[in-house]
């Protein structure tokens, strides 16, 4: 992972990356002629790729290189150069940066490394970059960054030597990624796909520029169509949501490659709801809220992006497959569930423009089995793939195609891409391999391509690619009119508990049990005679988060002599568990009815903001692990979509006679605590566990509540 910076710049102005992306002229430090140095390397690259600015060359030990004159160093530069590339070791970068900024320039890419990553010194000396950066106004990228290039204005400031994008097209591909190696990798294989590219930007340590700044940049250039994005950290979390927020309001995809999924890197708190909700996890939520699509890996990543950028329009759900085999019919129908991909079922009786085009030995099904029968009359993809475009149930048309040999592949081929141009992109039209190495003639591919279908060696991948795409078009993207709600936060660090924490949700709409705090044995017996019994005796302290382990939960209580007996062994087993401890008081409630149980809570990490945790709980709640994370501003319909998510919601819809669970008092509580924890910004996490759903129409019960400071 690229080094951590604690100082980036705020916001950076269009006008000042505008600078560092198109620059008019460009100041190498470093200049070589020697193969294999950066400098020759970055001069190279800026004449092989026909750069039409100025070019400044700094060696303090040449006059000229390759024909053009030297200057020993930055001061001997011309006022206001655009971007200086740093082709020097570490230990000049600080200094070299401070005569920039004197000489007015403009933006800085730095390749050393050894900064932030480094240790104390090295974060020292790159907090003193973004320091330089900041009062100058000057773009740093890096430092321990690759560069970028700039395919439209024929740039490259980096070492790295890509191929050439020929590709053309309205809409292109911006590459943005703090590791220069991995933007290398997807460059390279989006110009092998044909895919237009605009740039490709590496951000390193992001010492004054992160991700933040060139996504919304990039947002704003209408030759941008998808921005694909590897990210290890996100540093200013809040600014890329902003920034992605703004790129989907302007018609854009984000597609985002952030590793760190894995066990070894979640974070658990000490409550249920930290603990299940981990980094990744908040960060998935949040994003994909902001409208990105998040992938598994590298090459996902381009099959996403090349989907997103090719076709005319992005596809959506009702995904019809034409496939020329049983076998291979079955394969699709397995991967499409696995996936959650909805096919429509369509038969003879209710599909007659299909019937009309198939011959009578080919049932109408989805997926089609339109046999080797396509060899034998090609217009067969035509009539079929005319009819699927017609067809108001499918959105999506999916084409895996057997290539045995270059001849029948061909056939299929000619008849696809005929079929494509007569389609008009009125409906997205994906074509992959079956046989993944076999023989297809590139013109063919190129042809489908043309008229904007990607290819792709296997159905599986564009099946997961696809599924991708139609999660992303299925968000609604609405968001919650109810307001904020202020309560009186706690301090940092404080644990509000049980009683007190009820006392503050209660007005808001958290449901709970009847009840209230007694200091003695009297006053809990009276307590318990005005609720009625049976009762639950709970003890209560801000230390005492898991009250059942040390002795202090008892429930079922059915008269005075039992609330008295329980009441003086809690008092002995709470001393014998955390000597010391004073407690505020022992909480009676009235003895809740029987029900599924589950767990809602709210977690604010520091980086991100507030999520919403709901999904089965009690004590087993982090064994089950089946829970859904929220954003913290969906209106209530959108809630209760995501309960019927989890894999154990038949529970809750009348599973095997059971009467159905009052869902909406479910969803009702989510979005009360979402409210709080929007309009109560000193909350650090909020832990409802379990509530208890009762039947539909008789709400819902949270049991136990704790509300911790940040």
């Amino acid at each position: 992972m690229s080094g951590q910076a604690t100082a980036v710049l705020e916001p950076i102005e269009r006008a000042a990356i505008d600078r560092l992306l198109n620059p008019r002229s460009v100041a190498v430090i470093g200049a070589s002629d020697r193969p294999g140095a950066l400098g020759a390397s970055v001069l190279k690259n800026l004449v092989d790729r026909g750069f039409a600015g100025d070019i400044h060359l700094i060696n303090p030990k040449r006059e000229e290189i390759g024909g053009r004159r030297c200057v020993p160093d930055v001061a001997a530069l011309p006022e206001g150069v655009d971007v200086a590339v740093l082709a020097i070791p570490q230990a000049a970068v600080l200094g070299a940066v401070r005569e920039l900024a004197a000489r007015r320039c403009g933006a800085a890419v730095i390749f050393s490394a050894g900064f932030a990553e480094g240790g104390p010194e090295g974060l020292a000396q790159q907090e003193e970059l973004a320091r330089i950066a900041r009062e100058a106004g000057m773009v740093i990228e890096g430092p321990n960054c690759l560069g970028l290039v700039n395919f439209d204005a024929n740039l490259a400031l980096t070492f790295v030597e890509l191929p050439e994008a020929r590709a053309k097209g309205d809409r292109k591909v911006g590459i943005v990624s703090q590791s220069g190696a991995m933007a290398a990798v997807l460059a390279t294989t989006m110009i092998a796909r044909d895919v237009p590219l605009s740039c490709y930007i590496s951000t390193g340590n992001e010492a004054a520029s992160g991700v933040e700044d060139y996504v919304a940049h990039l947002a704003e250039d209408p030759a941008i169509g998808v921005i694909a994005m590897i990210v290890e950290q996100f540093r200013k979390p809040a600014a890329f949501l902003a920034a992605a927020r703004s790129a989907r309001d302007r018609g854009k995809l984000v597609v985002l490659l952030h590793p760190g999924s894995s066990e070894a890197g979640r974070e658990s708190a000490a409550t249920h709801t930290g603990a299940m909700a981990g980094d990744h996890a908040v960060m998935q939520t949040l994003v994909e809220q902001a409208g990105v699509i998040l992938v598994d890996g590298l090459e996902e990543l381009g099959d996403v992006t090349e989907i997103a950028l090719r076709c005319p329009a992005l596809p959506t759900g009702g995904l019809g497959i034409v496939s020329e085999s049983g076998a291979l019919k079955a394969m699709m129908l397995d991967g499409a569930e696995a996936l959650g991909l909805a096919l429509p079922k369509l038969a003879d009786g209710d599909s007659p423009a299909l019937r009309a085009a198939l011959p009578p030995f080919v049932p109408v099904s989805n997926p089609l089995d339109i046999t080797a029968q396509g060899l034998v009359d090609p217009t067969l993809y035509n009539r079929t793939i005319a009819a699927l475009g017609e067809e108001d149930r499918i959105e999506t048309i999916f084409v895996p195609l057997i290539q045995t040999d270059t001849h029948t592949s061909h056939i299929k081929f000619a008849a696809v891409a005929e079929a494509l141009a007569a389609l008009g992109g009125r409906k997205p039209l994906i074509v992959a391999g079956v046989d993944e190495g076999g023989g297809v003639l590139a013109e063919d591919v190129a042809a489908i391509r043309k008229f904007g279908s990607p290819y792709f060696p296997t159905p599986e991948r564009a099946l997961k690619a696809l599924a991708r795409l139609v999660a992303y078009g299925e968000r609604s993207g609405s968001v919650t009119e109810r307001a904020p709600v202020m309560l009186t936060g706690p301090a940092a660090g404080e644990v509000i508990p049980e009683y007190r924490a009820k006392r503050l949700l209660a007005p808001h709409g958290v449901a709970f049990s009847e009840g209230a705090l007694a200091v003695s044995l009297a006053e809990a017996q009276e307590i318990a005679a005005r609720i009625g019994y049976p009762v639950v005796l709970k003890a209560q302290a801000a230390s005492l988060s898991h009250k059942s382990d040390a002795g202090g939960v008892a429930i079922g209580l059915a008269d005075a002599a039992a609330l008295a007996a329980a009441w003086s062994k809690m008092q002995s087993d709470v001393r014998q568990a955390r000597p010391g401890l004073v407690l505020d008081g022992l909480l009676v409630e009235a003895m809740a009815p029987r029900g599924v149980e589950m767990i809602v809570g709210a977690r604010r990490d520091p980086d991100w903001g507030a999520v919403i945790l709901v999904g089965f709980g009690g004590v087993a709640a982090e064994l089950l692990n089946d829970v859904v994370l929220l954003p913290p501003d969906l209106p209530a319909a959108e809630i209760k979509a995501r309960i019927l998510s989890l894999r154990m919601a038949p529970l809750l819809q009348g599973f095997r006679g059971a009467p159905p669970a009052d869902i909406d008092a479910l969803a009702a509580i989510v979005e009360a605590l979402a409210a709080v924890v929007r309009g109560t910004p000193e909350i650090g996490e909020i832990d409802l566990n379990p509530v208890l759903m009762l039947p539909e129409g008789e709400g819902a019960i949270a049991l136990d509540a704790l509300i911790s400071g940040r």
